[in-house]
């Protein structure tokens, strides 16, 4: 059947995954509901591969039903569903209804729901980061590299509470970044990689599988083996939520670190800061009345994706808490978890789109710094003077400041000269003294730090990749 993207209700499912077809079939390939049915099979088939390995089911019967697995539909699952109303019973009796009389019986022998929902959830978000987070998040990484390397000399006004600051340059700014995502992009591999199934029954106590499997916990060692996930060491009927609650966690702190880049561009390209620009196609348009608007919509629509998907996390938290040995209390919402995750990868897709193409006005950032360059020589100047022995430098600095604002002089040219302040800058060396004269001088380590961080995520996301 054709797909009638326009009929679904998400903004998922229609509004963004019409301009990705390529990223909608990835995510699909782990989030949609075929998917989770597929990974719940996946289960069921390597739960029948382990009893059969451990001698207590027979091979032939492992055969049928790794193969009936490989046969279930969605459709099927759903329309067993209908009479069962419960979904797990629904997939065993699909399964069941394609295999022989003497196989039956091996279908889900011993399992309880939980220990096939939670093995497959932990399964299908590990191949989900492994496959499509980390790949995404690495390649805005590289983008970054690139960009800060290029611009580790541009020179740019630093900026704090919205107020001129102290020079950096560009790519320092932007180094600041890979170092919060490359950090980022540990931790998310870290606890992907923790992710928990289980296969220890109804209470977590291993209770069925006891009657006749002389080593239950070797049968949970090889079904999660074979899905490529570890076991959870302790369970009740589920698995501890913390694993995949940690994961959820890195993926959300993740997202506010592309939050915060994409509103720091935003505001850096401001008509009255201009810095950067969106790249803007040639028959964009920015504004349905004002024909010369060039709006930096990519990177306002990805903080627009975080402050839709932050407050999902309050969810997966909420779902931490389950009474005794399980509820249903989550039986609805972590089913929206996909939804952050898609959201989530959304995001990196568009902020690395956009940050490719992210055009650099180095003259506007040479104006901002010549503007500002005047007033804050009054760090280097308090500095230098407490080095030389000035006694109360960073005030006689203040009040200078004061005379340079109402008289529009230079700052450095008022304390040079200060008969007052004269003794102290003659202790001074020539190079430090020329930081006065020369403001752009006055980067401290922006450029080194720069290469340091690069080098350093290069060679370990590099490393990591092999």
């Amino acid at each position: 059947m054709e797909r009638q993207v326009f009929r679904n209700i998400s903004p998922l499912d229609h509004r963004y995954s019409v301009g990705d077809t390529e990223l909608w079939g990835s995510l699909s390939a782990y989030l949609s509901e075929e998917a989770g049915i597929r990974y719940l099979l996946k289960v069921e088939a390597a739960l029948a591969k382990a009893l059969a390995s451990l001698g207590v089911a027979p091979e032939s019967a492992a055969r049928e039903i790794v193969a009936a697995c490989s046969q279930v539909t969605p459709e099927e699952v759903f329309a067993e569903e209908e009479k069962t109303r419960h979904n797990i019973r629904a997939l065993v009796n699909s399964i069941q209804a394609k295999v022989s009389p003497a196989a039956k019986p091996w279908v889900h022998f011993t399992a309880t729901s939980a220990d096939i929902m939670d093995s497959a959830t932990a399964a299908k978000y590990k191949g989900f980061t492994s496959d499509i987070v980390l790949p995404e998040l690495k390649t805005l990484i590289d983008t970054l590299l690139r960009l800060a390397r290029a611009e580790k000399e541009t020179l740019q006004i630093g900026r704090t509470h919205g107020q001129y600051a102290v020079p950096i340059t560009f790519g320092y700014y932007l180094a600041g970044y890979v170092q919060r995502l490359g950090s980022a992009y540990e931790r998310i591999s870290v606890a992907s990689a923790d992710l928990r199934g289980k296969m220890a029954g109804a209470v977590g106590a291993y209770n069925a599988s006891s009657l006749i499997v002389s080593d239950p916990l070797k049968l949970e060692e090889l079904v999660m083996a074979e899905l490529g996930i570890k076991a959870s060491p302790f369970s009740t009927q589920i698995v501890e939520p913390e694993y995949l609650l940690t994961l959820m966690h890195e993926y959300v702190t993740c997202f506010g670190i592309l939050a915060n880049f994409a509103d720091d561009i935003r505001h850096l390209q401001r008509s009255e800061i201009a810095e950067v620009g969106e790249y803007f196609a040639p028959e964009q348009v920015g504004s349905s009345t004002m024909p010369h608007k060039r709006n930096p919509w990519n990177f306002e629509h990805v903080k627009s994706l975080w402050k839709t998907f932050l407050p999902r996390i309050i969810t997966v938290y909420m779902d931490q808490i389950s009474e005794h040995q399980r509820d249903l209390s989550n039986s609805a919402s972590n089913r929206f978890y996909a939804e952050l995750a898609a959201g989530f990868v959304l995001a990196l897709r568009r902020l690395n789109n956009i940050t490719a193409k992210l055009a650099v006005h180095r003259e506007n950032m040479a104006a901002n710094f010549e503007v500002s360059a005047g007033m804050f020589i009054a760090e280097p100047l308090y500095i230098l003077l407490a080095y030389a022995g000035h006694p109360n430098a960073h005030e006689a600095v203040r009040v200078l400041t004061l005379t340079a604002e109402k008289t529009g002089q230079s700052l450095g040219d008022l304390a040079i000269n200060d008969t007052e302040l004269a003794p102290y800058l003659a202790k001074l060396t020539s190079e430090q003294k020329m930081v006065l004269q020369k403001p752009e001088l006055y980067t401290g380590q922006a450029s080194r730090k720069t290469e340091l961080i690069c080098d350093y995520w290069s060679e370990k996301l590099s490393r990591g990749k092999k």
